[in-house]
């Protein structure tokens, strides 16, 4: 991939860029294998690799300069803003939208928030594209004060983006780099999008967590599938389950839709935004799925609450960055649970997490190139009891 913003060095984000895909891919997959190298007889499978370019569905923009100029980018080391609309990561659809909210910041006065004079309103613009081309667009405002101009400026705004179906404004009201805060006010009537994975509406609420990486994220929703289905467990907790997205699957695929419409198998999602469990449950209405539930509970504390007669035959896992932790690892170490589909986004913290587990062994593992251009990728990995 060539990106004028790397070379220029306006922009040096992707610390990959540069380097063909194929070596990142193999660099990548070699990592993982490292880190994973003390348990001999993994089923390696080969890694996926998606598009490097254009792959991801959410731009996050600081918004700088003035009204006249606004620069929607990121800031640079010495807090000036580099204006990053045309970048490589993103798609047309993404760029163009970028392109029209530059405007309205321009036509409406939406005043730029200054980081060092702390002056000014509008921090962020979070862009999220579906697989549709529909948008969500997020304003992240120091305060309500540009609410009564965005409400005017929108039927102008729902006009230039016609894909446009969620609006909504985010205070953040801290002087600090915190992308979001916890307020969330609505624009638009909708106020889900829906991302369509391998044939399943997933609803995305604004501040509901989402794969970046649409294509590669329903290859790991399908790799996950597949591996469950062959092992054919009747009963499955899915932590850290987001908007649903690997409890749907399992539910909905066709070795388990018989159980997700009153058959053998149960799904159980826990979460703990609300948000995201709301999502997640409306999108289970729609397909009609029985024997799945979702609940808004923090996965470790779930898990060691649990009744000890209900435990499942196997646990999802896919945690942020910092793993599960040592309290859900002995946990699962010491349960009854015979499988653990784990899915990580840093493959450090999965090695560290496999080590208080090691009744649990890895035999099946497949890197993901979730983010490209980067050093960071996906991983999944299938655990069974010794």
């Amino acid at each position: 991939m060539q990106c004028h913003y790397y070379d220029a060095g306006r922009c040096r984000s992707c610390t990959l860029m540069g380097q063909p895909h194929a070596e990142q891919i193999a660099g990548k997959d070699a990592h993982c294998r490292q880190l994973l190298a003390r348990y001999p007889g993994i089923d390696w499978a080969t890694p996926y690799a998606g598009a490097e370019a254009g792959f991801r569905n959410k731009a996050k923009m600081v918004v700088s300069g003035t009204t006249r100029r606004p620069v929607v980018g990121i800031l640079d080391a010495d807090g000036h803003g580099v204006d990053l609309r045309r970048c490589g990561l993103i798609g047309a659809g993404l760029q163009e939208a970028l392109r029209v909210l530059s405007n309205l910041v321009r036509a409406a006065r939406l005043t730029p928030y200054d980081v060092v004079r702390r002056t000014g309103e509008l921090k962020y613009l979070l862009v999220t594209e579906a697989p549709s081309g529909e948008l969500m667009v997020r304003f992240v405002l120091r305060s309500e004060a540009l609410l009564p101009v965005l409400r005017e400026h929108l039927p102008g705004l729902l006009e230039r983006l016609p894909g446009l179906r969620v609006a909504s404004a985010n205070l953040q009201p801290e002087p600090k780099a915190v992308l979001e805060g916890e307020t969330e006010i609505p624009l638009t009537a909708q106020t889900s999008l829906t991302m369509e994975v391998n044939g399943i509406g997933l609803h995305l609420r604004p501040r509901s967590f989402f794969q970046t990486n649409t294509d590669v994220g329903a290859a790991l929703y399908r790799q996950g599938r597949d591996w469950v289905d062959a092992l054919e467990p009747a009963r499955v907790w899915d932590l850290y389950c987001g908007v649903g997205g690997f409890a749907l699957h399992l539910a909905g695929s066709e070795a388990g839709s018989g159980a997700g419409r009153g058959g053998g198998r149960r799904v159980t999602g826990i979460e703990l935004s609300a948000e995201a469990v709301a999502s997640a449950e409306l999108t289970r209405d729609e397909l009609g799925l029985a024997g799945v539930d979702f609940a808004a509970a923090d996965a470790t504390e779930f898990a060691l609450g649990a009744d000890p007669s209900d435990i499942p035959d196997l646990v999802v896992v896919n945690p942020p960055r910092r793993g599960i932790g040592t309290d859900l690892a002995g946990w699962l170490e010491g349960s009854a649970v015979q499988h653990v589909l784990y899915s990580s986004c840093n493959a450090v913290t999965l090695a560290k997490d496999l080590e208080r587990m090691p009744s649990l062994r890895p035999v099946r593992a497949r890197v993901m190139d979730m983010f490209p251009q980067s050093s960071h990728y996906e991983v999944i990995t299938l655990l069974t009891r010794a």
